[in-house]
């Protein structure tokens, strides 16, 4: 009984080999980025996703109503994104194919097109599904450093 005085079982020790076994993407590589947004998706978590966005950060979409394009910075995506992430019941995220793939000869710029699904249940009788394409820029400060994304282009049929 002595032996457990300062053990708590209910704390586990401080995992340090976090890079080994964690189920989020490497930031350093564009496709980690994809991995991490979707983790952010299906658990609906805004710190995962705010890491991934940088403060230069701008979203774009179409209005085909009014025939413009939308856009808006960090703040009002992230205010956008946690409500969507607290609103719904389930958000389903899936990468499809990466129609096109770019980058600079420094390797801290690049761009993805990229096909996705995304079905938003915000209740049983409620049930969104989007199909299109996400057109990323990313850019990093040198090389090995992880990526963030700075624009996110909506072409999709919402």
């Amino acid at each position: 009984m002595l032996w457990c005085t300062s053990c708590n079982p209910f704390a586990p020790g401080l995992d340090t080999e976090i890079g080994s076994n964690s189920i989020l993407g490497d930031p350093s590589t564009i496709e980690g980025i994809f991995q991490n947004i979707k983790y952010a998706y299906t658990f609906r978590d805004t710190s995962i996703y705010g890491q991934v966005v940088s403060e230069n950060f701008v979203f774009v979409f179409r209005d085909y109503e009014r025939g413009v394009d939308v856009s808006w910075g960090r703040d009002e995506e992230m205010r956008a994104t946690s409500g969507l992430f607290q609103n719904s019941e389930r958000l389903d995220l899936v990468w499809n194919t990466i129609a096109v793939l770019s980058s600079d000869s420094t390797g801290t710029k690049a761009s993805a097109t990229r096909n996705f699904s995304l079905t938003v249940t915000l209740n049983a009788n409620d049930v969104i599904r989007v199909d299109g394409y996400a057109n990323l820029s990313f850019e990093r400060l040198q090389a090995q450093s992880s990526w963030k994304v700075v624009r996110w282009r909506d072409e999709s049929n919402f």
